[in-house]
């Protein structure tokens, strides 16, 4: 899987020379450089304020305990997009590396494992949704297009692939289990309890429908903020689109991202989706990659300084522990 991964990067960051080589690199260049700092500290701080939204999306889904601290989920959401943003791990690397950040910060290791399942079971539901939209707009604007039976079909699939992934977190503890004993028992004597312990909490955040349904809805608005950081950077380069019309963009190139979750960073799917979702929507190719461009620029500068303070909490807590251990 890992080396499937890196190959896929490799292809990926391949097809997008090919594509800025093609539509001239001078020209994207020339797109990019209109946007100034102002515009550019807007887009980063839209970003943070989507982070904020997906925070509070998982804390709503997590089971209350003695002391509720929503700041340490939108961190964990902040190193968990930034994982898979700047660092050579698909979207799931993503996963992991959130989970452990909040475990850093009180939350329980079962807490923190069920939560980011089902938030991401969550998201994945809102970005159906979202792509629906995307896809009501693309018929309105472009009805013969060629990308709409696509599009449908791919929706299709994901809902049953996401009802799939809701039924397997809920009745597959036994396979769990099972895996567990064999697999883990070699490093954890206690992985069967471990198992259990992930089942009762995957049992526990589902049994709050009224959270599940709270949780999709902040999913879907942060989906929408999304739609608008991409009309925010349009406009930027100067590009007069409509909301509605670069909202699509963004929730047909979000279901995009979802098929090719293995390749890391989206490296050439988004550079792909731009310069071509762009072009239905009338916005010329080079512009649409000077928006990726963009978006690769503010992901790294708000993505390398949340690793850089991730990896320091996590050399500060060896630190303690190795501290601990020599006392003893």
């Amino acid at each position: 899987m890992k080396r499937l991964s890196y190959l896929l990067a490799l292809l990926g960051v391949l097809i997008a020379l090919l594509l800025v080589s093609y539509y001239g690199f001078g020209n994207i260049v020339t797109a990019v450089s209109r946007i100034g700092w102002p515009e550019f500290g807007l887009i980063v701080g839209w970003q943070i304020l989507v982070f904020v939204i997906l925070g509070v999306a998982w804390d709503v889904i997590t089971p209350a305990r003695t002391m509720r601290r929503p700041w340490v989920l939108i961190w964990g959401r902040m190193v968990r997009d930034a994982s898979a943003n700047c660092l050579p791990f698909s979207q799931v690397g993503g996963f992991v590396f959130g989970a452990r950040a909040v475990t850093l910060h009180g939350v329980e290791w079962h807490t923190a494992t069920a939560s980011t399942v089902v938030d991401v079971t969550a998201e994945f539901l809102a970005q159906i949704a979202f792509a629906c939209i995307g896809l009501g707009v693309l018929l309105a604007h472009a009805p013969r297009s060629g990308l709409a039976v696509p599009v449908e079909v791919g929706i299709g699939v994901a809902v049953l692939a996401c009802f799939g992934f809701v039924w397997a977190q809920k009745g597959a503890a036994t396979v769990f289990a099972r895996l567990g004993r064999r697999i883990a028992g070699n490093w954890f004597t206690d992985a069967g309890e471990r198992m259990e312990v992930l089942k009762a909490e995957l049992a526990l955040i589902y049994g709050h429908t009224g959270k599940l349904a709270l949780g999709f809805l902040m999913h879907l608005l942060g989906w929408i903020s999304t739609g608008a950081a991409g009309w925010i950077t349009y406009h930027a380069l100067g590009v007069p689109i409509d909301f509605d019309d670069a909202l699509a963009i963004e929730a047909l190139l979000s279901a995009v991202a979802a098929v090719a979750f293995l390749v890391p960073v989206n490296a050439g799917v988004q550079e792909a989706g731009y310069a071509g979702l762009g072009a239905i929507f009338g916005v010329p190719p080079e512009l649409s990659l000077g928006v990726s461009l963009v978006r690769r620029a503010r992901d790294i500068v708000v993505g390398v300084p949340v690793l850089l303070i991730w990896q320091y909490v996590e050399m500060r807590r060896l630190r303690v522990d190795r501290r601990r251990g020599e006392a003893r």
